[in-house]
């Protein structure tokens, strides 16, 4: 079954490029140019793994991050920030994600690093278990 990975950025051809490369991975890939609700974007998707843009419309995808990090029902998801400006997360902390890559970045770097996270995850929840 293919995992499932939900990318939220708020820039369309990022969006178009990421799904398809992801897609080519063998990847389920849900996008969202913005998010009202990223709660019910997971709930709705249960991803494996959350992609977020540190710089977005309205809201700034760290604070996404720590959201999700903070929520009892998802503090377990593993989460990789993207970002063109990567000084500006060094200065701001990583808001508790598993990763963090800067644009641009190489794809297959991208999937190596979501499949890491997917299996760090893994290998948590059934040492707690």
């Amino acid at each position: 079954m293919a995992k499932k990975v939900l990318v939220l950025d708020d820039d369309e051809a990022v969006l178009e490029v990421l799904e398809a490369a992801l897609e080519y991975a063998n990847f389920d890939v849900k996008t969202a140019g913005e998010s009202n609700d990223i709660f019910k974007d997971i709930e709705e998707f249960n991803p494996d793994v959350v992609l977020i843009d540190y710089l977005l419309r309205g809201i700034n995808g760290g604070e996404l991050c720590h959201q999700i990090k903070t929520n009892s029902k998802t503090a377990q998801l593993p989460v990789i920030l993207i970002s063109a400006y990567p000084r500006v997360l060094l200065s701001l902390g990583d808001y508790g994600c598993n990763a963090f890559m800067a644009k641009p970045f190489d794809l297959s770097d991208l999937v190596s690093q979501i499949n890491n996270c997917i299996t760090e995850e893994r290998s948590d929840h059934l040492q707690n278990s």
